[in-house]
């Protein structure tokens, strides 16, 4: 019976991992996470009652000596990431990496046949970016890097045409870090980043920043996924599925960020769609007033804008690294250009618009001192730009129950 199947993933640290949620939406069986320590592995292959596994970092060369079988991907690329149990109680390692990498590529495939490409990082991760890349008959070359050794690029790969960052540089928590500047390759036509957490990494936001196209890599870890699962089960699986459970997982860790007027509701609102979702809520006011020991009031009178606007983006800084949030900031968060990559890596940003006659001004420094005409003119250009969507506040509740609805949450 496919319910009474075990499944489950071994690696290292899986605390943030998605493939749970995932394989729940494929349905129908048990999957476990299994994390283990260095020295654990052997042990645990002998005595898991699991009918198969999938394998993560840093586990995918260590298992193959454990594999009686090996297909004839995975022993080609060195790499295990699926193992299934045999009739005999063995394991046949194989490599569901390559159909997610080969999801993610997509369409682009036909588009790049023939060209150059660049793959950052030599690990087990560019051993499969290579392996379909070849087959795709793509050219290719390798540049190690490491987190933190970044190595001259302009004399032999400013020609690369596709750009495919292999390592884990900018993944969470180190968000924010770029293993090269895609502006160093005047060529490049598309940028692909294995890395899915955050949503957005750095490197595919300056990509975004000069029109380079950019994926990130939650769809090759849904289409490696449900491959595996094929395999797991011995069944084909619905076309289409992939890109649903991409869909679903995106929208599940994605924050959303509420931006508006000073006044215009984003604290109250915040807590009802915290309230409607289930979604933990997180004020960057209130946090900022947690860090600094007094009220905003009291940091503008005795330490001014300047330093009050370093302390947001700290604490930005922190809570974007998030998942699966509601986020309410101040209203001045849009006035530092920092700030927008921010919110952009793992956030859904939305604009409260509010009349200005109903904003509620009280207590808040600048909307007394500078005006509320004039932060208006200057802000709201800035929150249209800054947002994936709008929403005209109402009463809380059902602005809150439009931002439900509409985003799908």
């Amino acid at each position: 019976m496919k319910g009474s199947r075990k499944y489950g993933l071994v690696g290292r640290h899986l605390s943030h991992s998605y493939s749970p949620a995932i394989h729940a939406m494929i349905g129908g069986y048990e999957y476990r996470l299994c994390p283990l320590e260095p020295g654990e592995l052997a042990d645990f292959i002998r005595a898991t009652d699991l009918d198969g596994f999938n394998v993560t970092i840093p586990y995918k060369k260590e298992v193959i000596p454990f594999c009686q079988e090996l297909s004839p991907r995975a022993a080609a690329i060195g790499s295990v990431n699926t193992m299934l149990r045999l009739p005999d109680g063995g394991w046949r390692g194989d490599n569901t990496d390559y159909d997610g990498f080969l999801h993610l590529l997509g369409a682009d495939a036909a588009a790049f046949c023939g060209k150059k490409a660049l793959i950052l990082g030599d690990g087990g991760a560019a051993a499969t970016v290579r392996a379909v890349l070849g087959d795709l008959n793509i050219s290719h070359e390798t540049l190690r890097i490491s987190r933190h050794v970044i190595p001259d690029i302009h004399d032999r790969h400013y020609d690369a045409d596709l750009i495919v960052n292999a390592t884990p540089v900018g993944m969470y928590p180190e968000n924010g870090k770029s293993p090269v500047d895609p502006g160093d390759f005047p060529a490049c036509r598309l940028v692909l980043d294995l890395i899915y957490n955050p949503a957005k990494t750095a490197l595919m936001l300056m990509a975004e920043r000069l029109g380079i196209p950019a994926r990130g890599g939650l769809g090759m870890l849904c289409a490696q996924a449900v491959r595996a699962a094929e395999l797991f089960l011995g069944e084909s699986l619905p076309e289409g599925l992939v890109d649903r459970i991409t869909e679903k997982i995106r929208r599940d860790m994605l924050n959303v960020l509420l931006v508006g007027m000073p006044g215009c509701g984003k604290t109250t609102i915040g807590r009802r769609l915290a309230g409607l979702t289930g979604r933990p809520l997180l004020d960057t006011d209130e946090l900022i007033q947690e860090k600094a020991g007094m009220s905003i009031p009291d940091i503008f009178e005795k330490h001014g804008e300047t330093y009050f606007r370093e302390l947001e983006t700290a604490v930005l800084r922190k809570v974007t690294k998030e998942s699966g949030k509601i986020i309410a900031t101040g209203g001045g968060v849009v006035t530092v250009p920092e700030n927008f990559d921010l919110i952009r890596q793992n956030s859904i940003c939305v604009f409260l618009d509010r009349e200005k006659e109903k904003l509620d001004i009280s207590g808040r420094p600048l909307s007394r001192f500078v005006g509320i005409d004039g932060l208006y003119r200057q802000r709201i250009p800035l929150y249209r730009a800054w947002a994936d969507f709008t929403f005209r506040v109402y009463d809380p509740d059902t602005t809150a129950g439009n931002i439900k609805k509409e985003l799908g949450l």
